[in-house]
């Protein structure tokens, strides 16, 4: 349920534990392991009683017992403080190590690791949520009452999005996607794509949409510095998208791909979120959509999110049997994916305008190589998709007596908290049972 000040979707079963269920959860997770593996055992055990090689060890065990495949029968192993995690960014700026004051702030010579977390994972990539508000009411993102909302006040400045952008940027992010609700829905939008283009290290913007407004903005958007487009769409039939998001606007949407995708200045990808008994069979026909036009389609996995229905068993098409859909009526050739990507590509062949691409986020993560972090509308850090833990970066910028080195620390407390895999759930199905994220409407797509 909301809090009163309407900020965070966590209850009190999602407060981090304190250092004494950490325990018992560790050895409840050593015993688990079977005979075969009694040395790695005593080697948890010495790991749990050493507070200054904590960390090192943990991590080093963590490899050991993947490659031993004895991972899966750990209910959890996720690194925790030593004592309980809060949120108010004086406590944690009392327990946090200074930095060293006489170093200049906002260079590459200060801390370089602001944003590495304890897996080594180095983060260049930040989803920045202009808005709560949406024009649709899509059945993944958000429950059919729809969410309430915070007002103006309550979300970040332009101002305050271009100070965190630009301290991001210092500190390794070169990539930017402006997501909501509907970034569209934000009147100063423009402005804020030309604010970021103006920042040294940022060689890539981006934007995921909806689509229902775009044409009216699109060549504005890219004179400004957008690079990439999102445009999400999950049906080409009337009656499955009036379904499916609970508002008309289809052709509207449609006719946004064509004109964005003849723009030689963007790069354009559909996405599509897959539902079973919903949209699988539309698989082939949006396959096709990568001969006819310069983009690339991506089907996504469907997530679960706070109440939005989601099923493993009955709604989850996961991504191997998304491939043998298209496999039946196609011939797909795999091709290279990037570095970091989260997609795995496919191409019709090599006369094809676009690539088709899966999201594979609950049949196999790609959480070892994610490179992104979030800042909700509110101002909310969020390191993880699927993670419960925030920090109000917003509130920091906001008060006096937090100074910009002050945040910086703030930022990479956050980033080292990030969890190894789906927010420190051990599978898809322990985050809908915990049912404590926020909608994705207030995360940021």
């Amino acid at each position: 349920m909301l809090s009163n000040n309407g900020k965070n979707f966590s209850n009190d079963s999602t407060t981090i534990m304190t250092m004494q269920q950490q325990r018992r959860e560790l050895s409840s997770a050593a015993v688990a392991i079977d005979t075969s593996s009694s040395s790695l055992h005593e080697e948890l055990m010495v790991t749990k009683t050493s507070t200054i090689t904590k960390r090192k060890r943990l991590e080093e065990l963590r490899n050991r017992l993947q490659n031993e495949e004895v991972a899966p029968k750990l209910k959890s192993f996720s690194l925790k403080e030593e004592e309980e995690e809060s949120t108010n960014i004086y406590d944690i700026l009392q327990r946090l190590p200074p930095m060293d004051s006489t170093i200049p702030i906002l260079n590459n010579t200060i801390e370089e690791d602001v944003l590495t977390d304890r897996f080594h994972r180095k983060h260049s990539y930040l989803r920045i949520s202009l808005s709560e508000r949406c024009n649709l009411r899509c059945q993944y993102c958000m429950p059919p009452e729809g969410v309430p909302l915070q007002h103006t006040s309550k979300l970040l400045q332009r101002d305050e999005i271009m100070e965190l952008a630009s301290i991001f940027g210092q500190y390794g992010v070169d990539k930017i996607r402006l997501t909501g609700g509907e970034p569209l829905l934000r009147k100063d939008l423009v402005d804020i794509v030309r604010d970021l283009k103006s920042i040294p290290s940022i060689r890539q913007i981006g934007m995921t949409t909806n689509g229902i407004t775009l044409k009216r903005h699109l060549d504005a958007l890219a004179d400004a510095g957008l690079t990439h487009i999102n445009i999400s769409l999950d049906t080409t039939s009337e009656d499955k998208f009036l379904h499916l998001t609970r508002r008309p606007g289809l052709k509207k949407v449609l006719e946004a791909i064509e004109l964005a995708s003849s723009n030689e200045a963007l790069k354009v990808k559909i996405n599509c979120v897959v539902m079973r008994n919903t949209n699988e069979d539309e698989i082939v026909s949006f396959c096709e959509l990568t001969r006819q036009l310069p983009v690339d389609v991506r089907f996504i996995e469907w997530m679960p999110f706070f109440d939005n229905g989601w099923s493993k068993d009955n709604g989850l098409v996961p991504y191997q049997e998304m491939l043998d859909i298209a496999a039946k009526e196609l011939q797909l050739q795999r091709i290279q994916d990037g570095p970091n990507d989260t997609t795995k590509w496919w191409q019709l062949d090599e006369s094809a305008k676009g690539r088709i691409g899966f999201i594979t986020s609950m049949s196999n993560h790609f959480c070892g190589t994610c490179n992104r972090l979030r800042l909700t509308a509110d101002g909310q850090i969020k390191v993880c998709l699927f993670g419960t833990t925030e920090l109000s970066l917003r509130d920091a910028l906001r008060d006096p007596n937090v100074s910009q080195m002050d945040l910086i620390r703030l930022i990479q407390y956050a980033v080292q908290r990030k969890h190894h895999s789906l927010g420190g759930h051990p599978t898809p199905q322990n985050i809908a049972d915990a049912n404590n994220n926020r909608p994705m409407t207030l995360i940021g797509g």
